[in-house]
């Protein structure tokens, strides 16, 4: 009796034991939990961003970032390249790297996986992270655009800025410098101090002017939002730069004009009256 219960409880461990290691997610070779998505992936744009390391700092990030030995690489060679721009712009991103290396509340881990046979570092980009289950962290729109396609969760700092935009409402009053034509006819464009487009209507004549303006709607585009306003139309009559000012009109002081009955002309030959008086006695 006593051995029936022993194998009993033997039993009843090892299926206790079975379902918990079947509930324990497996980890992929990064050691990130695999489908989670607590770990990112960064490519070499959005180490040239930059702004990875605020949002590090600011806790907006997992606490496993994962940058790729050949992002690392890639940036090297244009930090050794000829260009003098990309040359400053990789050398930056190296030190965004070292940045991210020195915070304390995230991990960095350099993968060395790399894919021989895959020759693009965006598909390798998206193999890697469909492979460990991490989410890809890029400001490229094309390889966000792929990568979402391929089933990578994808996160952009660029839409992110964009979502976080304060929102304004038709009538609202706001302030814009007109720095360039627009595309339509007689618009003016200016930005406001956060970046959005602020398109104004018959302004184009108003270039290098400081307006206020009233916004009249907002258009949502993939590369953000647009405000789209108007001048007022007291502003309007008084603010354009080009405008002639009617030519003042000269007063002149005439005296009316009286109008006279006509006068019938008179000979006055001597001759001819002293005769006439001669008649008169």
């Amino acid at each position: 009796m006593e051995n029936n219960l022993l194998v009993f409880l033997g039993s009843a461990n090892l299926v206790v034991l079975t379902a918990l290691f079947m509930l324990v997610p497996k980890k992929s070779k990064l050691g990130s939990t695999k489908g989670t998505g607590r770990a990112l992936i960064l490519d070499s744009c959005s180490l040239i961003d930059g702004r990875i390391v605020d949002l590090a700092q600011a806790g907006f990030t997992p606490d496993k970032l994962i940058i790729p030995s050949f992002i690392i690489r890639e940036l090297q060679m244009l930090a050794d390249g000829n260009d003098s721009q990309k040359r400053e712009r990789a050398r930056f991103g190296l030190d965004i790297a070292n940045q991210l290396k020195e915070l304390a509340r995230v991990q960095v881990v350099v993968d060395r996986t790399d894919y021989a046979d895959v020759p693009l570092i965006d598909d390798k980009l998206v193999r890697l992270a469909r492979q460990s289950g991490a989410q890809l962290y890029t400001t490229d729109f094309n390889l966000g655009k792929v990568a979402e396609v391929e089933g990578v969760k994808v996160l952009n700092v660029n839409e992110l800025a964009q979502k976080l935009k304060p929102n304004v409402l038709p009538g609202e009053l706001m302030h814009v410098k007109v720095i360039q034509k627009g595309s339509g006819r007689g618009q003016g464009v200016g930005y406001a101090e956060d970046g959005t487009m602020i398109v104004v209507e018959q302004a184009d004549r108003m270039i290098g002017r400081d307006l206020d303006v009233i916004v009249d709607r907002m258009h949502n585009t993939f590369a953000g939002k647009m405000i789209f306003a108007k001048i007022p139309t007291s502003q309007h009559t008084d603010s354009k730069p080009n405008q002639t000012k009617p030519r003042a009109t000269r007063q002149v002081n005439r005296k009316p004009i009286v109008r006279r009955e006509p006068v019938q002309t008179v000979e006055t030959d001597e001759a001819f009256v002293s005769d006439l008086r001669r008649e008169l006695r």
